[in-house]
């Protein structure tokens, strides 16, 4: 549990600190960048070790329909993590998409995983975009919108989401992990 822990600390310190210590992160330049993309790095490695590391401990067990569930949110959580750079209308009614995307990864996570492993990683992460969520908002204040885009690219967007989705469930596979109840 020690190295999932060490993770989620590593990948949760590197992000705040260009928002808590603005001023030091930005006196480090470049070399500043490299140091929080390694800890970054660092962190998720330490993450991916500790929890395929630790025995699993069995918490809740939630109906099957739970898995359902868990498979529509990931097409949202996936959608919802590159909305930022499409600059469709969904961009324009969500301040943090990217953030957003990680809660609503994480709730889908916890839905289908009821381990100790799993509501540390996937808990420690989602609360880890509420409080960057919080972060950013008292240091930027009030939200401007920007203008909706158009459509189009939101709809783009989502099928590039149901691709994407498509292969992660092959790469959950070829780990060894069933992912859709339908194929247990």
């Amino acid at each position: 549990m020690f190295w999932l822990i060490f993770g989620l600390c590593l990948w949760a310190g590197a992000h705040f600190f260009k928002r808590v210590l603005p001023r030091q992160r930005e006196a480090m330049g470049n070399a500043g960048r490299g140091l929080v993309a390694a800890l970054i790095l660092a962190g998720l490695v330490s993450m991916v070790i500790g929890y395929r590391a630790v025995e699993y401990e069995h918490l809740y067990t939630l109906p099957g329909w739970a898995w359902h569930a868990n498979n529509m949110i990931m097409l949202v959580a996936i959608f919802l993590m590159d909305v930022s750079r499409v600059g469709g209308v969904v961009r324009s009614k969500v301040r943090h998409p990217m953030l957003l995307g990680v809660i609503t990864w994480s709730v889908a996570h916890l839905l289908v995983n009821g381990d100790l492993a799993s509501l540390v990683l996937f808990g420690g992460l989602g609360l880890w975009a509420l409080a960057e969520m919080a972060i950013i908002n008292h240091a930027q204040g009030p939200w401007s919108p920007p203008p909706p885009g158009f459509i189009v690219k939101d709809v783009k967007l989502a099928i590039i989401a149901i691709v994407l989705y498509a292969v992660i469930v092959a790469v959950h596979y070829w780990f060894g992990y069933s992912v859709i109840a339908a194929l247990e």
